[in-house]
C-alpha cells in the first residue's frame, strides 16, 4: 500500500535533486509547495535539539531563484520592494517584501546584490511562480531582464552553533569568514557555489546555492565532513519548530496579501522615504495606527495551540486566531503566535486558547521565544 501511494505521489509532485538520497535514508516524505520533501529522518525533537546544540543540514532546494539584471535593475527593484535597494552593494543581502497596492504582503524574500545591476531573489517555494508573474507585469517601464532559474539551482542550509566549524572542513577561509547577511561566490571541489551567512533557524550558519546537477555530491560531502561534529540531516518538521521558536513568520500562514508589514511586526523592512508599490497604503496605516498586530504566547499547561485555534480573553471573548502553534522542544512547552486587536494585550497578560471543547491558559511573551546562536553573536 505504501509503495503504491509513493508511486502515485511521485507522479503528482516535483522532486529536489537529493530526493533519492532522502528516500534511501528512510526520511518520511510529505507534499510541500508542490514538492515531495523530507519532514523528518529520525524524530522531529531529536533533529530540532541537534540543530540548537550542534548543527543540521537542510535541503531547501524547493525555494525559488529569480534573477533580475539589466541597465535599470536597481531602479526596478526599488519600485517593487519595500526596502531601500540603494543600501545594497555587491556581496550584501537583505530580508525584504513585495507588497500589493493595499500594502498586503505578496511574499517575503531575501535579495542578493550579485554585482551592479544584477540581483538574485530567493522566494518561497509556494509563491515563486506567482512572484515571477507579478514581476513580469511590473517591468514594462524598465530596461530589465527577469529569469526564473529555480529548476537549475539547488539550495542547502547548514545551521547550528557548529556550522562554521563544519564548513571550514570543506570550504576555503574566505567563504567561511563572511559576515551575517553577506555572501560570496566561489567553488567547493570545483562545484560553483554562492555562500550566504543567512538562515531561518536563529542559529549561525550558511545557505548555499549550487547547480542542481552537483547537489547530491555536495550534500554527501557536507554530511561526511560534519559527522564528528554530530551533523544531522534535518527535515521540514524541525525547520518549522526552529523558525517558530525564533518568532519567524511563515508565508501563507502568518502573513499573506491581507496582512501588512506593520501588522506582522516586520515594519522595519519598510522604507517610506522612497516610492514603491503599496507605499501610500502603508504610510496611511502608520499615520492612522494599527487595528491589529501579531503577538506571541507560551502555554501554561501541557496543551498545544494549533493553526486557526481561537485566542480568547480572560472573559472568554474571542479576540484573535492562532496563525502558528507548536510544541517547543527547547522550552518543553507549547508556544504560538497570532493576531489580536492592537493594544488589546501586553507582555505578561494572561490569555486562553480554545482547544476542542475547553480553554487552555497561556501568557503573552516577547519574541523570540528562544535566543539562537546568531542572536548571541550579534
Amino acid at each position: 500500500m505504501q509503495a503504491r501511494r509513493m508511486k502515485t505521489l511521485n507522479k503528482l509532485y516535483q522532486h529536489t535533486p537529493c530526493y533519492s538520497w532522502h528516500v534511501k535514508a528512510g526520511a518520511r516524505m510529505v507534499e510541500f509547495a508542490g514538492y515531495l520533501m523530507p519532514v523528518s529522518y529520525s524524530s522531529l525533537i531529536e533533529e530540532h535539539l541537534n540543530v540548537r546544540a550542534n548543527a543540521g543540514l537542510f535541503d531547501v532546494s524547493h525555494m525559488g531563484e529569480i534573477f533580475v539584471e539589466g541597465r535599470e535593475a536597481k531602479e526596478f527593484l526599488q519600485s517593487v520592494l519595500v526596502s531601500d535597494v540603494d543600501k545594497l552593494f555587491p556581496g550584501l543581502a537583505i530580508y525584504t517584501l513585495f507588497c500589493n497596492e493595499r500594502g498586503g504582503i505578496i511574499d517575503d524574500l531575501i535579495v542578493y546584490c550579485l554585482k551592479e545591476q544584477k540581483y538574485l531573489i530567493c522566494s518561497n517555494a509556494a509563491t515563486t511562480e506567482k512572484d515571477f508573474s507579478w514581476l513580469v507585469k511590473q517591468k514594462s517601464r524598465f530596461d530589465v531582464e527577469l529569469r526564473n532559474k529555480s529548476v537549475e539551482y539547488a539550495q542547502f542550509a547548514l545551521q547550528g552553533p557548529r556550522a562554521e566549524e563544519i564548513f571550514r572542513l570543506i570550504a576555503n577561509p574566505a567563504l567561511c569568514a563572511i559576515k551575517r547577511f553577506h555572501f560570496a561566490s566561489g567553488e567547493i571541489d570545483d562545484i560553483p557555489v554562492i555562500v550566504c551567512r543567512t538562515g531561518y533557524t536563529g542559529e549561525d550558519g550558511f545557505e548555499i546555492f549550487l547547480p542542481s546537477s552537483s547537489a547530491r555530491t555536495l550534500w554527501e560531502k557536507i554530511l561526511s565532513a560534519g559527522a564528528e561534529a554530530k551533523l544531522m540531516p534535518i527535515g521540514l518538521g524541525a525547520r518549522d519548530t526552529l523558525r517558530l521558536e525564533q518568532g519567524y513568520l511563515l508565508y501563507g500562514q502568518d502573513m499573506d496579501e491581507e496582512t501588512t508589514p506593520f501588522e506582522a511586526g516586520i515594519g522595519w523592512t519598510v522604507s517610506l522615504h522612497k516610492e514603491f508599490i503599496g507605499k501610500e497604503a502603508l504610510k496611511r496605516q502608520k499615520e492612522e495606527g494599527l487595528k491589529r498586530n501579531r503577538v506571541g504566547f507560551v502555554m501554561e499547561g501541557n496543551e498545544i495551540a494549533r493553526h486557526d485555534y481561537a485566542i480568547v480573553s480572560t472573559e472568554r471573548k474571542p479576540i484573535g486566531r492562532v496563525t502558528s502553534g507548536t510544541f517547543s522542544p527547547s522550552l518543553k512547552k507549547g508556544i504560538g503566535m497570532g493576531y489580536v486587536p492592537a493594544n488589546s494585550v501586553k507582555i505578561g497578560d494572561e490569555i486562553s486558547i480554545a482547544i476542542r471543547s475547553g480553554f487552555a491558559k497561556g501568557r503573552i511573551v516577547k519574541m523570540p521565544f528562544v535566543i539562537g546562536s546568531s542572536s548571541r553573536q550579534a
